[in-house]
């Protein structure tokens, strides 16, 4: 059985005694039901993982840290995912299975026809909380970099927010060209729309911005669907895929 997880905002190291935050503490004591002794993986998100051990003393858990393993179950596809303001459920789910499928970052901008608006207040609350989700999707697939999530406050400046060399793919169901064949390479940014769509000035905009209209086929995907669908093409052609097939190739 695989060990329990659990990020730690905090500098780790062989040797080291910490004391486990009240929220990680929670999960280990009351949901998972762990005794003293049983081992952990903590990660800070900063690279690689640390093995260690559970201490309860009265009401505090603690973890005892044995040693740091380098492992890294990263994409070689550089992938930022850029995903229209949707609905709160609809976006957790996005951001969750975004992170597990391997992208780097997510950046969130509301778009002509998003129905939900975020003011600065609320937004700043929603980015620790997607930010949240990113962390507990790394604890459960085995990340030990926990990708960025960003709200980006205009179509204008989404547009700005990737290097300019990069491959851009725009997801429109009527584009006249396929996904995967607009991509060459070890990076891209993906930007996937509401649920009614881009606004065609909004289409015309990324074009002149660098962006691709690429489809993945006959059918329209919810927004949940399309950016996730998407992610795992490339990922099968341009990342963890590919680069297995490559592997298994070199060694037949």
């Amino acid at each position: 059985m695989a060990q329990p997880r659990f990020f730690v905002d905090a500098t780790l190291a062989a040797g080291d005694s910490i004391r486990l935050p009240a929220d990680v503490a929670h999960h280990a004591l009351r949901v998972l039901r762990l005794r003293g002794g049983a081992p952990l993986v903590l990660f800070n998100g900063r690279g690689g993982e640390y093995l260690a051990y559970l201490r309860v003393e009265g009401n505090a858990a603690l973890a005892q840290v044995e040693g740091f393993d380098p492992i890294e179950r990263e994409s070689p596809l550089q992938l930022t995912l850029i995903q229209a303001l949707v609905a709160a459920d609809k976006l957790d789910w996005i951001v969750e299975k975004a992170v597990e499928l391997g992208v780097d970052r997510v950046l969130v901008a509301p778009m002509q026809r998003s129905v939900v608006r975020l003011d600065t207040a609320r937004a700043a609350r929603r980015v620790q909380h997607w930010t949240d989700v990113a962390r507990a999707a790394c604890c459960q697939c085995g990340r030990n970099r926990v990708p960025s999530v960003e709200f980006v406050g205009g179509f204008d400046a989404v547009l700005a927010a990737v290097p300019a060399d990069w491959p851009r793919l725009l997801l429109v169901p009527t584009a006249g060209r396929g996904l995967c064949s607009a991509v060459a390479g070890d990076r891209a940014a993906l930007m996937v729309g509401p649920e009614g769509g881009f606004a065609d000035s909004e289409i015309a905009d990324a074009g002149r911005a660098g962006f691709v209209s690429v489809q993945l086929g006959p059918r329209v995907l919810r927004t949940e669907t399309a950016g996730l669908a998407a992610i795992a093409a490339l990922q099968a052609t341009n990342g963890d895929l590919a680069c297995a097939a490559a592997r298994s190739a070199t060694t037949d």
